[in-house]
């Protein structure tokens, strides 16, 4: 049986929308997680937090209508327990046979697949350029964008190809003209919306380096050049070269207050080197990404806001609840911004995580050597970013 091909249970089960579960987690409120997908599914991405218990007892276990003893006593009888699995279907199905069991049980709407759409904006309040900035945070895999308008025109930064009428839309709600999509680089965690976006009418941006890699439809965007420069209103985009997780990695400085980093740098951790070369072309590109960084990020003023295009579960929010932080309290909280050379490329290399899921196919994808729907491009892309190297070796003490 599929794990989603479940008849409809006896019980009357409630549900709960993805968007109230996430506030509710927010709030800090005590969450109950019964998650019913397979084992492997469940430890490559779950829905985690200090104030969230998660179980996981695969679906499987609830289809005999005498559920083994042993089964039932892993799961709290004292609370609401939110039942889940990847697209709805046999967490209905599992609630409702908790239900008749006397069990206070609800399921989650869509599943994971329905968390894998929740995409909030939150204004960044610490920039003090001209303009507003926002910043896109995608809490099922922690894909991070940026969206900068000012004087009725605007601007996305690393923009997802499945949230792409969102842009659309917020500009119309915002009586702007979405101007720009702009890439920091080739992703290799999710698939981009650059191109999408171009068809509609933005112009959209690839950097000038990425293109070396195999880009099949650069002739077609816009390439931005190191200290190439892009006007919104009275802000300013300025490019900045930064290679190390890629060659073509590049960064974009907002009005000299946020530098939207890509995948260089993180509030929690750096890049990882190893998805463009792989493990021989490791080192060189750890070497790169260590230049980059103190060459053409650390340099700038201590005040200027690191804003990566990801964060992880060691990522700390910042007091208006953006993934951002100033580059002077980076260089006091991360060890590896001060190490030398030899010793940044040992401690990067020394802990990697697994590469994303699909990295391969969504890499291809976004070269534009092969070809995906709308509905294959989001399945590729569920799960966790692992762009960064490992925030434990990263960490200060």
């Amino acid at each position: 049986m599929d794990a989603d091909d479940f008849p409809t249970p006896d019980a009357d089960v409630s549900s709960i929308e993805p968007e109230t579960l996430k506030h509710r987690i927010d709030d800090g409120e005590a969450v109950t997680l019964l998650d019913v997908r397979m084992a492997a599914e469940y430890e490559e991405w779950h829905i985690d937090d200090e104030s969230v218990e998660s179980i996981n007892i695969p679906y499987f276990e609830f289809l005999d209508e005498a559920v083994d003893d042993d089964v039932l006593e892993q799961i709290p009888d004292d609370r609401e327990l939110v039942v889940l699995c990847a697209k709805g279907g046999a967490s209905e199905y599992v609630a409702g046979t908790l239900l008749e069991r006397d069990y206070d049980a609800i399921h989650l709407e869509a599943g994971m697949n329905g968390w894998a759409r929740l995409y909030d904006a939150v204004e960044i309040t610490d920039y003090d350029g001209a303009g507003t900035l926002l910043q896109y945070q995608r809490p099922s895999s922690g894909c991070l964008g940026y969206f900068i308008y000012d004087d009725g025109e605007a601007a996305v930064i690393d923009p997802l190809r499945a949230f792409t009428d969102r842009y659309l839309d917020d500009a119309d709600e915002l009586g702007v003209e979405l101007k720009y999509a702009l890439d920091t680089h080739i992703h290799a965690d999710h698939i981009s919306g650059i191109r999408n976006l171009d068809d509609k009418g933005v112009e959209g941006v690839v950097p000038e380096a990425a293109v070396d890699r195999g880009v099949t439809y650069a002739d077609k965007l816009t390439t931005a050049a190191d200290g190439d420069k892009f006007q919104v209103g009275d802000a300013t985009i300025e490019t900045v070269a930064t290679p190390g997780h890629t060659t073509g990695m590049t960064a974009y400085l907002v009005d000299n207050s946020l530098l939207a980093t890509g995948d260089g740098l993180f509030v929690e951790s750096v890049a990882r080197p190893d998805l463009e070369e792989g493990d021989e072309g490791a080192p060189d590109a750890a070497r790169m990404l260590y230049d980059s960084l103190q060459e053409r990020v650390l340099m700038l003023p201590d005040d200027t806001l690191i804003g990566g295009a990801h964060f992880s579960d060691a990522a700390e929010p910042a007091a208006d609840s953006t993934y951002t932080a100033p580059i002077g309290e980076l260089v006091e909280e991360m060890d590896a911004l001060t190490l030398p050379k030899d010793e940044f490329v040992d401690e990067i290399l020394a802990d990697m995580p697994p590469r994303p899921a699909n990295y391969i196919d969504i890499i291809e994808t976004n070269l534009g050597q092969q070809t995906v729907d709308d509905e294959e491009a989001f399945s590729l892309e569920l799960g966790p970013n692992n762009c960064a190297a490992s925030q434990e070796s990263m960490a200060g003490d």
